[in-house]
């Protein structure tokens, strides 16, 4: 057993020695900071960021359109109400998606998948340093959403977080598709890869640690973590920049660069 630890712990430190050794950061729901959450003007203004990831949440309405909305009822972000799934995408389309915010929003939409598919595969085509899709499925089938992900070429490099079970569809229908399962803690770890063999594993901020940032990195793992919240300051981003974590997801992009640098 002190063998193996000790394997673990070397081959996590080449692990993060030939990946990046600082973080890189993903946009929660892009910047509601700057923009309404989930929305294109948001994501639009992220991608001007140092951001590798823009996370986003994948519904679908009620005539199987794929939609970009964190909640199931419509009422805390747009001018509508209840289940989305209720709707046509041409009702949700009718909604503003600006509550909240500046009236300069006002006439925010609800983004389809498709649009923002093709919002990053033409910001790629044009930049060097290229953003990828963290796609939380929260209500989509599995066939869907990879057949409009591969139409628009995002879909390799896309990471996928959702439930184990999800997750083990998703896999059936794409099987290089990099799958991302949440982890509590290190007690979960052998029994999650060897059902899902994950790109990734989404760790609960305060269960970071050295060891288990080093025990999945020696399984050929990345971790991602969501600095949301209480841990949203320097000093947090710092401590998991120090754990070697590989992604940092946060609703401040501006302030995890500046404490990174």
């Amino acid at each position: 057993m002190r063998l193996l630890a000790f394997l673990l712990v070397v081959f996590g430190v080449i692990y993060q020695n030939i990946t990046n050794a600082q973080p890189v950061i993903s946009a929660h729901r892009g910047s509601s900071l700057v923009a309404p959450e989930n929305t294109m003007a948001t994501f639009r203004a992220v991608l001007a960021m140092p951001v590798s990831y823009i996370e986003i949440d994948v519904r679908t309405t009620r005539d199987g359109q794929l939609i970009i909305l964190h909640d199931g009822k419509l009422d805390r972000t747009t001018s509508g109400s209840g289940p989305v799934e209720n709707l046509t995408l041409a009702e949700v389309k009718q909604l503003s998606a600006g509550k909240g915010f500046d009236e300069k929003f006002k006439d925010e939409r609800i983004p389809t998948l498709k649009e923002v598919c093709q919002l990053i595969r033409d910001w790629n085509a044009g930049h060097a340093a290229k953003v990828h899709l963290y796609v939380d499925c929260k209500a989509v089938a599995p066939e869907k959403l990879v057949a409009e992900l591969a139409e628009f070429d995002v879909l390799a490099d896309a990471v996928f977080y959702g439930s184990d079970d999800f997750l083990l569809t998703l896999k059936q229908v794409a099987p290089q598709a990099k799958l991302m399962p949440s982890l509590k803690n290190a007690d979960e770890l052998s029994a999650k890869i060897e059902k899902l063999r994950p790109y990734a594993f989404d760790v609960r901020w305060s269960s970071l640690t050295k060891e288990l940032v080093q025990q999945i990195h020696g399984n050929g793992i990345q971790v991602f973590s969501d600095a949301l919240g209480f841990f949203e300051n320097a000093e947090q981003y710092k401590k998991a920049a120090q754990l070697g974590i590989d992604v940092i997801q946060t609703d401040y992009v501006l302030k995890v660069t500046q404490a990174l640098e």
